[in-house]
């Protein structure tokens, strides 16, 4: 059986911890039908060891792995699909169109991961991206649709969190698995109100009016649950989304009001209002954590935030 780093969920999904920056910040998922099954997701390249040990613990043969489908390429989703792959010899990739590119020639999407992390921090935290072989690559335009066993899954472009974004329906579990675009629900901030969830808004692609509409779209399905990139699976989604458009209306009245406020210390002021809009919104939540204990927990993800949203404000203002 899978180690106390998985989940088994209904409907043959397995949630997979990838230990990206400690436990229960970022999963991928394991979908079985019949002899076949799927990867939604990979983590980093430093994850596969630990995908491959779940799947020999389940009895599952690499070459029975059909798909592996990075949500989109920001590495925590896809910087492991080039070694995963390789241990995968009869699976194809899928991603967005927009995404192809940078899985078959990683160099601009390392460098630019090296630019926003550090080049340190990088290495640490994602180890080395792995080319794929463009025949392997197969591009996922919006309503494509995946078959494998008997069970299909429907991929949606979903632009909001980033362009090159897929979210996909499961019509089995009446589930999807959003990537980013549901925003992130850390366990450790559930609290007897409910979960709590909020965007992530890393660099570069924020579009907030596109995600509001993909936020539409997702719901017009009427799913059931959401399986979370960060972290799991959730319920209520009628209800999670209506925070969710909330929040994210919050972060870019927050980057709106610190327009003017020139460089560096833009990123640096954003960041120190969204820990505070945070501190509020957890203590309202129920959360018993200290500011402090909030502040180490999140203090990368609201980095990146206050990076990305720095970035959609430099676009308003060149535009």
């Amino acid at each position: 059986m899978p180690n106390s780093h998985t989940t088994e969920y209904a409907h043959q999904i397995t949630c997979i911890d990838t230990f990206y920056r400690g436990p229960e910040v970022a999963a991928c998922y394991l979908l079985q039908s019949e002899e076949e099954a799927v990867f939604i997701d990979t983590g980093t390249s430093l994850s596969t060891p630990h995908l491959m040990t779940v799947l020999e613990a389940k009895g599952i043969q690499p070459s029975q792995v059909k798909y592996v489908i990075p949500t989109h390429v920001h590495l925590d989703h896809a910087g492991g699909a080039g070694t995963l792959m390789q241990q995968l010899p009869e699976a194809s990739l899928v991603i967005h169109p927009y995404g192809a590119k940078h899985l078959i020639d990683p160099s601009k999407l390392s460098a630019g991961a090296a630019a926003v992390y550090g080049e340190e921090k990088f290495k640490q935290d994602f180890g080395e991206i792995i080319p794929i072989a463009e025949e392997r690559v197969i591009e996922a335009p919006d309503g494509f649709e995946l078959t494998f066993g008997t069970r299909k899954l429907l991929c949606l472009d979903t632009p909001g969190h980033a362009r090159h974004h897929i979210c996909l329906y499961d019509e089995l579990s009446k589930g999807i698995f959003s990537g980013d675009t549901f925003g992130i629900s850390y366990h450790k901030f559930d609290t007897p109100q409910g979960a709590f969830i909020l965007p992530t808004t890393t660099p570069i692609q924020l579009d907030p009016e596109a995600w509001y509409t993909t936020l539409d779209r997702l719901m017009a399905l009427n799913p059931e649950r959401i399986y979370l990139t960060h972290y799991g699976e959730v319920s209520k989604p009628g209800v999670l989304v209506q925070h969710l458009r909330q929040y994210l209306e919050a972060f870019t009245q927050i980057a709106l009001a610190s327009e003017a406020t020139p460089g560096k210390a833009r990123v640096a002021s954003l960041q120190s209002q969204l820990l505070q809009w945070l501190i509020e919104k957890l203590q309202a939540h129920g959360c018993q954590f200290a500011p402090d204990k909030i502040e180490q927990l999140m203090a990368m993800d609201l980095e990146l935030d206050a990076q990305g949203l720095d970035v959609w404000l430099t676009r308003r203002e060149k535009a």
